[in-house]
C-alpha cells in the first residue's frame, strides 16, 4: 500500500522557502507537500479504511486531495485558533478525511435502507463523507485571507491554483461565519465532474453533502455530524488535547489568554483543598468549581483589556472545551458533578476538570487534596449544592483508568497515533455485532458451509463491517498472510446468523459448529506440530498482549490488494 505514496525512499523534502526579506512562499507541488511523513501516515491510513484498489483509491481520493493541496498551499486554518501554522490547512483538511472514515465505520449508511442497498452505497457515502470533511474549511481561504502574488496583483482561489510566490495577511474584522457559506465557490475545482456525477446519483447522500458545503450543518443529518465530529478531534488534539502543546499556542491566542488566566488565578487567587475553596487537586486532575472559576476568569481576563472573551459562562465552557483545555465528561459535556469528602465534611459541585500539567509546568504542585473527590452518578449544570450522589470515587488513576493507545496505529506515529486514539470507538471486549448491523444472508453461496462463512468475511472486508488491523477487530495481516481471529470473529458469525447450523446432528455451540466447517475448507496453514490455531503476540507502546486464530494460506481469497502487514503483530514460532 505504501508504494503508492513511497515511489523512492528517501528523506522528506525540507519545509517550503521563505523569502525572508521579501515575506514570500514559494510555490510546491502536491506531491511536495503531501510527502512530508505525517502526511503521507494520514493518506496511507485514509487508503486503509477505503480499501479501494488502487486506481479506484487514486480517482475518489488522491486525485481529489492533490488538487486540494495545490489550491491551500502552505496556508494555515486559522489565524490564531487551530492549526495555525503554515500549512495548517492542509493538515487539518487530512487529518478531517482519517477522522471522518474512522468514524463512518461505526454506521451502515444510508440510515434505514436495506441491506443490499447499503451495500451497494457504501463507497459513494464514504467518498462523500470524506469529501465533506475535506472542504469543511476551505472557504476561508476565499474570504478570510487577503492573498497577494509576488508581481502585486490579488490572488482568489476560484481564479485557480497560485501560479507564483506569494505572501498572505488576514482580514480584520471578518465575518467568521462567512467561510461555512464560502465553500460553493471552490468545491468545483477539487471535485471534477465524474465524481460530482456520481454522487448526484445517489439524492440522500447529494443532499447532506451539499447542505455540509453550504455550512448548514443541521440539515445534514449523519454526514453532517461525521464531520463536525471530526472537526472537534482534529482541533482539540492540535490546541489542546495535550496540555504541554496547548502552552505553546501563539501569544495572542485566545486560548492563550484562557491558560494564562487560570494559571494566574489557581497559583495566585484561589484557595484550594479545603472547605470553602474553589479548587481541590487529586493526583490525577484538578477540579475547579465551575461558575466561581468561571466568573472570575472572566472578571481577569477583562481586567487585563483583553478583547474577544466570551460574554457568558456557557460560551467560556465551550471554549475551554473546543479548545481541549478542560477534560470532557464520558456523555462529552465540559461539566462534571462530584462529591468533595473530607472528614465530616462533604459538598457536592459541578466542575471543571483540568490536567495538573496545564496549570503548573515544572514548578512545584501544592500537595494533594487529603479527601476524596468523587464523581456523581447524574448530570448538573450549576455549581449550586445537590443532593448527595452515589459516588465512584476518583482515587490515583489505576492503569485500567488510563486511556490506553490503540495498539495497532501506525509505527513510529505518536502524532498520528494520539489523533487516531481520540476516537474512541474502538468494539467493547466480549460485544460482537454492532447495534445496527444486519446482513443480507439470501445472497451466501450455499455450497458448504465453511465457504459461506469465507465469502462472509470478504463481503465483510470491502463493505467496511469488518475492521482490519485496528484494536480489538478479529481481522488481522500479519507475516504476509492473514489472521482470523478465534474465537471472535466466528462467534460474530453465529450471532449474526443464528441458526446458520440447523439440520446439523451436532450438539454443539453453533460458532464452534462454523469453525469446524471452516476447518474442512483446508484453506489455513497448519502449525509443524499439525494443530490449526497459530499465536500471535501484540506489542502496543504501552501494551502487551496475544491473539490466536487461523493463518489463510493464500490471502487473494479475502483481500484483492493486500494490505500492509500490522506492524505491531508477530507469530510466535512452533
Amino acid at each position: 500500500m505504501l508504494s503508492l505514496f513511497r515511489h523512492k525512499r528517501q528523506k522528506p523534502p525540507p519545509p517550503p522557502t521563505v523569502n525572508v526579506a521579501e515575506g514570500y512562499l514559494s510555490i510546491e507541488s502536491a506531491h511536495t507537500l503531501l510527502a512530508v511523513e505525517h502526511r503521507r501516515q494520514l493518506l496511507d491510513r485514509i487508503w486503509q479504511y477505503t480499501a479501494l484498489s488502487h486506481v479506484q483509491f487514486t480517482q475518489l481520493y488522491l486525485n481529489p486531495i492533490h488538487r486540494y493541496a495545490e489550491q491551500v498551499q502552505q496556508l494555515p486554518a486559522s489565524e490564531t485558533h487551530h492549526h495555525a501554522y503554515l500549512g495548517g490547512m492542509l493538515d487539518h483538511g487530512l487529518e478531517l478525511v482519517a477522522c471522518s472514515l474512522k468514524l463512518r465505520q461505526s454506521y451502515l449508511l444510508p440510515t434505514g435502507a436495506a441491506p443490499e442497498d447499503q451495500s451497494v452505497q457504501t463507497d459513494a457515502w464514504s467518498a462523500g463523507i470524506a469529501y465533506g470533511a475535506l472542504l469543511h474549511d476551505i472557504g476561508k481561504i476565499a474570504v478570510d485571507l487577503v492573498v497577494e502574488r509576488q508581481d502585486g496583483r490579488l490572488w482568489h482561489p476560484w481564479q485557480g491554483s497560485l501560479d507564483q510566490p506569494y505572501r498572505f495577511r488576514y482580514l480584520k474584522g471578518r465575518d467568521y461565519h462567512l467561510h461555512g457559506a464560502a465553500a460553493g465557490l471552490l468545491y468545483t475545482q477539487i471535485l471534477d465532474r465524474t465524481i460530482l456525477d456520481w454522487l448526484s446519483g445517489f439524492p440522500p447522500l447529494w443532499a447532506s453533502l451539499l447542505y455540509v458545503l453550504a455550512g448548514q450543518y443541521e440539515r445534514a443529518g449523519v454526514l453532517g455530524e461525521l464531520v463536525m465530529q471530526a472537526d472537534r478531534v482534529s482541533t482539540a488534539q492540535n490546541i489542546g488535547g495535550n496540555p504541554s502543546k496547548a502552552l505553546q499556542a501563539p501569544i495572542h491566542s485566545l486560548q492563550h489568554h484562557l491558560i494564562s488566566g487560570l494559571r494566574h488565578l489557581v497559583q495566585h487567587e484561589l484557595k484550594l483543598n479545603q472547605p470553602g475553596a474553589a479548587g481541590w487537586l487529586t493526583q490525577d486532575a484538578l477540579w475547579l468549581v465551575s461558575k466561581t472559576v468561571t466568573d472570575k476568569l472572566r472578571a481577569y481576563l477583562l481586567s487585563q483589556s483583553i478583547e474577544g472573551i466570551p460574554s457568558s459562562n456557557i460560551a467560556v465552557f465551550d471554549e475551554l472545551q473546543s479548545h481541549g483545555l478542560v477534560e470532557s465528561t464520558p456523555k462529552g459535556k465540559a461539566i462534571w458533578t462530584a462529591q468533595v469528602t473530607q472528614g465530616d465534611w462533604q459538598q457536592t459541585f459541578t466542575f471543571l476538570r483540568l490536567q495538573p500539567a496545564l496549570i503548573w509546568g515544572n514548578e512545584d504542585r501544592p500537595e494533594n487534596f487529603s479527601g476524596t473527590v468523587s464523581i456523581a452518578a447524574h448530570d448538573n449544570s450549576t455549581d449550586t449544592p445537590v443532593p448527595t450522589p452515589a459516588p465512584e470515587t476518583v482515587r490515583a488513576r489505576s492503569s485500567q483508568s488510563q486511556p490506553q493507545p490503540d495498539p495497532m496505529a501506525l509505527e513510529d506515529a505518536d502524532y498520528l497515533g494520539t489523533l487516531l486514539d481520540m476516537f474512541g470507538l474502538e468494539e467493547p471486549e466480549g460485544s460482537h455485532v454492532p447495534s445496527e448491523s444486519t446482513d443480507d444472508t439470501s445472497t451466501l453461496p450455499s455450497d458448504s458451509p465453511g465457504q459461506a462463512f469465507l465469502n462472509w468475511v470478504k463481503e465483510g472486508i470491502l463493505s467496511h463491517k469488518l475492521v482490519i488491523n485496528d484494536s480489538k477487530a478479529k481481522i488481522h495481516t500479519v507475516g504476509g498472510t492473514v489472521l482470523l481471529v478465534t474465537p471472535g470473529l466466528f462467534q460474530r458469525y453465529a450471532q449474526e446468523l443464528p441458526g446458520v447450523s440447523q439440520g446439523s446432528d451436532q450438539e454443539i455451540e453453533e460458532w464452534r459448529w462454523v469453525q469446524k466447517q471452516f476447518e474442512k475448507l483446508k484453506v489455513h496453514r497448519k502449525r509443524d506440530n499439525g494443530l490449526n490455531i497459530w499465536t500471535c503476540q501484540v506489542q502496543g507502546p504501552r501494551k502487551k498482549t496475544i491473539l490466536k486464530g487461523y493463518l489463510i494460506e493464500e490471502p487473494k481469497l479475502l483481500f484483492e490488494l493486500m494490505p500492509l502487514d500490522n506492524p505491531f503483530l508477530k507469530i510466535e514460532k512452533d
